[in-house]
């Protein structure tokens, strides 16, 4: 059996999307359809920069989206291949969970595009800049860094926000919470805090005031029928329901992406393949969480054709 995952945020670089664009009309038709419902051109921005733009919240989500799905339909149109004939289930990290919703047919491209755009500006309003933090920890396991986050909470918000893999899981909350635990870390026996460069303290309940705007946008654009299963970041469980789909995906901004255990719950299912499309991020997560499974990351024209070759 086989997943195709999509990755999150983070994965951006500019520069991104440049050699499909060029070598596939395919690929630039998605720059393209991401551009005109966006009323905006995310497409430059994503070949030239620059950097502080491309990072933006708002044009990071729809540029990773946009990437992977572009790299799906030069699969599909110049490699043959049809994500429902040959994916088993699908799953995105955070924002990746819209694109793998989009590949599997319950929302269009141009939704998708504008739901990321209006998803990441509710998550930037939710929380001033400053207020919150989010910190990956190196070295730590989901039992030692719930319990290194309830001890630097002191009654602000300090939760598991990413648990990615065995070995790093991601907090979130306010800043001085956040702060606290970084400076906790050795004694609960984890290797290292690192601060990271977001803007926003993503997947804890800070964030409420954007779980209500995706309810309120879902409310008007509600995902279709999945022509793939989908394994949910919040319940790691496989749900294919359009109903709970729209459900799950609000919940999923205030809630913890259940990275690792969605991995074990997508082997358990029997997946022996990942298919990472627009990335290589989540590759390396699966490969810490579950042995004895194929990972492939397809990023170019090459990685495409030998894709395409081989399933």
């Amino acid at each position: 059996m086989r997943a195709f995952v999509f990755p999150g945020q983070g994965s951006q670089k500019v520069g991104m999307g440049v050699e499909l664009a060029e070598a596939s009309a395919a690929a630039r038709e998605v720059f393209e359809e991401v551009d005109e419902a966006l009323g905006q051109k995310l497409s430059a921005i994503m070949r030239e920069g620059p950097e502080d733009a491309l990072t933006l919240t708002e044009n990071a989500q729809p540029a990773i989206m946009a990437n992977a799905i572009a790299v799906l339909r030069v699969l599909e149109k110049e490699g043959g291949i049809s994500l429902a004939d040959k994916a088993d289930f699908v799953a995105g990290h955070s924002l990746g969970e819209y694109t793998a919703l989009c590949a599997a047919g319950a929302f269009s491209l141009a939704d998708t595009a504008r739901l990321l755009k209006l998803r990441g500006q509710a998550m930037q309003a939710a929380v001033p800049v400053g207020v919150g933090a989010m910190a990956a920890l190196l070295g730590a396991d989901i039992d030692k860094a719930s319990r290194l986050a309830e001890a630097a909470a002191a009654g602000q918000v300090c939760t598991v926000a990413n648990d990615n893999d065995p070995t790093q899981v991601v907090i979130s909350g306010h800043r001085e919470a956040i702060e606290r635990a970084i400076a906790m870390v050795k004694d609960f026996e984890i290797k290292r805090g690192l601060l990271l460069p977001v803007s926003a303290p993503f997947h804890c309940p800070l964030m409420q005031p954007a779980a209500d705007a995706m309810a309120e946008a879902l409310a008007k654009t509600a995902p279709g029928a999945l022509r793939v299963p989908l394994f949910a970041n919040v319940t790691a469980a496989v749900v294919s329901d359009s109903a709970e789909v729209q459900r799950l995906l609000v919940e999923q901004v205030t809630g913890r992406v259940r990275w690792r255990e969605s991995a074990i719950a997508m082997k358990d299912a029997g997946v022996e393949q990942f298919v990472e499309l627009g990335g290589k991020v989540l590759g390396p997560m699966i490969s810490r969480s579950v042995a004895d499974v194929s990972i492939t990351s397809v990023i170019g024209m090459a990685d495409i054709e030998a894709l395409a070759a081989e399933i």
